[in-house]
This record gives structure tokens, sequence and C-alpha cells, in this order.
């Protein structure tokens, strides 16, 4: 783990410049939202998210994420089918600021081009990008 100006940049996950990050597990990508999303976010109050065995696609919504602050898009990471959605988070979106690594992930899907990845960041491009931030 990283911490960059206060938010946590676990290693083993991939990035994006939307505040997204991808675990992969066993061909499946589990994703959510970042520590600095949450943090800009501050108190999460409702997500909306699709439903099981909807497709997404990469750079495209797929949902949204509301705060006593604003309403953010949640930009796909990958393409993919949704294998499981987090229902807990529906119940609870403030797991998103408690624990946006391991409680808080969104989404299950079983990416439809793993060449994808090749074009979010890595562990150490995430850490350099959040130092520009």
């Amino acid at each position: 783990m990283v911490k960059v100006k206060d938010a946590e940049v676990p290693e083993g996950l991939y990035y994006t410049k939307d505040y997204e990050w991808v675990k992969i597990e066993n061909g499946k990508a589990r994703i959510g939202i970042t520590d600095f999303a949450q943090k800009q976010l501050r108190e999460i109050v409702y997500v909306e998210l699709p439903s099981q065995g909807d497709s997404i696609a990469q750079n495209e919504p797929y949902g949204t994420v509301e705060s006593v602050k604003a309403v953010s898009d949640l930009i796909a990471p990958i393409s993919g089918t949704i294998e499981q959605i987090n229902s807990e988070v529906q119940g609870s979106p403030e797991l998103l600021n408690e624990d946006p690594y391991n409680k808080g992930w969104l989404l299950i899907v079983t990416p439809s081009n793993k060449d994808e990845l090749n074009t979010i960041m890595n562990h150490a491009q995430a850490v350099e990008w959040h130092n520009t931030l």
C-alpha cells in the first residue's frame, strides 16, 4: 500500500483516470472507486448500479454515485458482462467511504477484452498520476 497525498493506492490493482480500480481475480474483474474519489466526494449517500447480466463498455457510464456534495457518473474501466453487483453497497453506500477497496467494491465483471487492461494504469503509473492531482 502506498499513500499519495493522503490517498491510499494499493498494489496489485489497475486504475483509471476516472478514479476507478480493477482487481483481476480468477479471470474476473472486481471494480470499485478509488480512495481519492471517495475522499473528494465526501459523504456518499446513494449508489445506482446496473443489473447482473448487463454489459458495460470501457469508458462509458454504467451508474452513479451521489454524495452530499455532487452526483458523479461511474465510468467503466473495462468492457464485459456483469456477474455480480455489490448489493451491500446499494443498501449502505457509506461503505464506499469506509472501505473502498474491500467491502466497498461495486461490480464483478467477466471481461470481454482482456487487452483493455493494457490501456489503463498499473500501480506504478497510478502512484505517479496521483502525485499530479
